[in-house]
């Protein structure tokens, strides 16, 4: 299968990344887009999210650093930013409705990326904090849409969905997804059903 030349980029920096943290031993899993492709999604072009946790970001960027990348430090304040000519690496430390836990590595998957074992972030986790990130500036629901028609059967819908309520932004993507008949979810959390209503059957095939 041939990569477009932006996707070859990507991946050599990835795999530049990888063996940096893993001989500093700096904890890290794969997450973002590259996440989803290494369990089957469609290519990103310009998506390499590398998560820690808050208290090794400074220690994985000055690693980073050390091998040559350029750093930067924008004003937001959940990630550190990490440039290997012109690829760009968010080191993020505080994800939209994730918080960087042990669970969340144990969670993760050590996956083969391009011949490179590589911690992968579960793709619920991913999917998750890709929802959580959705506003009212940032509302582009395509790449989402791509991700979930093409590993539906892995993600846990009801889960997915309990857990991103709090936003409107990520209801209107389960909405999309159920009536493109991408997925069946859940009006209400399996949770908490109404009083008297029915038990819907749900169907990650679609």
């Amino acid at each position: 299968m041939r990569h477009t030349g932006a996707f070859e980029s990507l991946t050599a920096t990835l795999k530049i990344a990888v063996a940096t943290l893993r001989a500093a031993e700096i904890p890290f899993v794969l997450g973002g887009s590259l996440a989803a492709w290494a369990r089957g999604g469609p290519e990103p072009q310009n998506d390499l999210d590398l998560m820690v946790k808050p208290q090794d970001a400074e220690a994985a960027l000055k690693t980073l650093t050390d091998a040559g990348m350029r750093p930067e430090r924008p004003p937001e304040e959940w990630l550190f930013k990490a440039w290997h000519g012109d690829v760009m690496i968010d080191l993020i430390f505080h994800p939209s409705g994730l918080d960087m836990t042990d669970e969340v590595f144990e969670r993760a998957d050590m996956i083969s990326v391009l011949a490179v074992a590589t911690p992968v972030m579960a793709i619920d986790d991913v999917m998750a904090t890709k929802l959580m990130a959705l506003n009212e500036h940032s509302l582009d629901y395509t790449s989402l849409l791509a991700i979930a028609r093409a590993i539906r059967e892995q993600i846990d819908w009801p889960a997915l969905q309990a857990r991103t309520r709090s936003s409107p932004y990520a209801q209107a993507f389960f909405t999309l997804a159920e009536r493109l008949e991408i997925a069946s979810v859940p009006s209400r959390s399996a949770a908490t059903p109404a009083p008297g209503s029915r038990v819907r059957v749900i169907s990650n095939g679609g």
